[in-house]
Order: C-alpha cells, then structure tokens, then sequence
C-alpha cells in the first residue's frame, strides 16, 4: 500500500509513502473527525491512498491573499 499526498488546490505530487502497514496515529489521521476524513483521504482499486494537504506555495499564497479561500483551485 502506497500513501501519496497532493495539494488540495493546485494538484501538485507532494510525496509518496511506501509503506506495508502505517497506523493510522502515526500520520495523524485520528485528529480528523468523519467529514475531515473523507474529504481529505480516498483509496484506488489497487489499495492505494491518496491523501489531500497543502503545499508551501499554496499555503503562502492563501496567507497572503486570505480571499483566495473562496477558489477550489489556485494557479501559481
């Protein structure tokens, strides 16, 4: 089971863990209640997951333009 992690607004490939077996505690996954979870987690056909974060160039863009939370994707 591979965990690759993307930006929830701008697509970009963050990282991919290969791991065999990860609890949940270890990636913090527990502090999300259900709606969390299932907008920030999904699994493919093969068992992979995929999670949604933030990148740094995101995450800078909506600090410094706080208006720009308003948009379900950025271009940067």
């Amino acid at each position: 089971m591979a965990i690759h992690y993307f930006c929830r607004h701008c697509g970009t490939k963050l990282g991919t863990l290969e791991e065999k077996s990860v609890h949940t505690e270890q990636l913090g996954f527990h502090k999300l209640n259900d709606e969390e979870r299932h907008d920030m987690i999904s699994y493919d056909t093969s068992g992979d997951m995929s999670v949604k974060a933030i990148c740094e160039d995101c995450q800078e863009s909506l600090e410094r333009n706080p208006d720009f939370h308003q948009q379900d994707f950025l271009i940067h």
